[in-house]
Order: C-alpha cells, then sequence, then structure tokens
C-alpha cells in the first residue's frame, strides 16, 4: 500500500474539503486515481453496531425518563389521597370535641361531674360589712 504524505483516511460523518497546498516545488505529475473509496479499497466497513447500540442506550434513557416521572406523580397522587384522608379525619375528630363542649359546657353537666368527683355545693356566702 502506498502512503502518500499528509494522506488521511476520509471521514464517512465529516468529509473535509480538499485544501490546495501552495506549490512549493515542482511535482510529477500525478497519476490518474480510482474513483472507489478508500474504506472499501481496504475492505474497512462503516460499523453500523456502534450507532445501534448508541440507540439502544438513547431508548433506555428515554424509557427510565418516563418509568421516574410516572413514579414521581403516583407518589404525589398517593400523598395527596394520604393528607386528604387525614384532614377528613380532623374535620370529624374537630366536630366531636366541639360538640363535647357544648354538652360538657351546660351548668347542669358540669354540676353532675363535680358531684361524681366528690365536690359539694358552696354554702351561702358570708357578707362582710366594710367600716
Amino acid at each position: 500500500m502506498a502512503v502518500y504524505t499528509g494522506a488521511r483516511p476520509r471521514s464517512t460523518f465529516f468529509p473535509r474539503r480538499r485544501l490546495e497546498a501552495p506549490l512549493l516545488r515542482p511535482q510529477a505529475p500525478a497519476l490518474p486515481r480510482r474513483r472507489t473509496r478508500v474504506a472499501i479499497r481496504a475492505n474497512r466497513r462503516p460499523r453500523v453496531v456502534g450507532l445501534v447500540i448508541c440507540g439502544i442506550v438513547v431508548a433506555f434513557l428515554l424509557s427510565f425518563f418516563s418509568l421516574v416521572q410516572t413514579v414521581r406523580v403516583s407518589a404525589s397522587s398517593y400523598d395527596m389521597d394520604r393528607l386528604n384522608s387525614q384532614y377528613i379525619q380532623l374535620q370529624n375528630q374537630s366536630r366531636q370535641l366541639q360538640s363535647d363542649i357544648d354538652r360538657l359546657g351546660r351548668q347542669s353537666a358540669i354540676r353532675r361531674q363535680a358531684i361524681a368527683n366528690g365536690l359539694t355545693q358552696l354554702p351561702a356566702p358570708v357578707v362582710v360589712s366594710g367600716r
């Protein structure tokens, strides 16, 4: 295989333009070149395996991202349901306590609780006259 000064293999993705070098010294007349690509002459074909693996990795990352978003949404929904049920439970407890306050706040209920705890009624008040 002949090697030319400054020769590089051609890139399949980003082909470069051929830049004309200024003539520094006279060169021999160029031989006619073959028109086939260097990669084909050297039995090197562009590898598709790398592109397929990259495609698989990108598809996996996109599906993983979608899965993460779905899990996040379902977790948020679960938290909202839990907080909603806790709110309803607190409202019921508040109503229960309010009804207990209303029931026990009356004078007869207070008197009954005091008698049940061993307390008796106060005697008649003693009036002290001022001098």
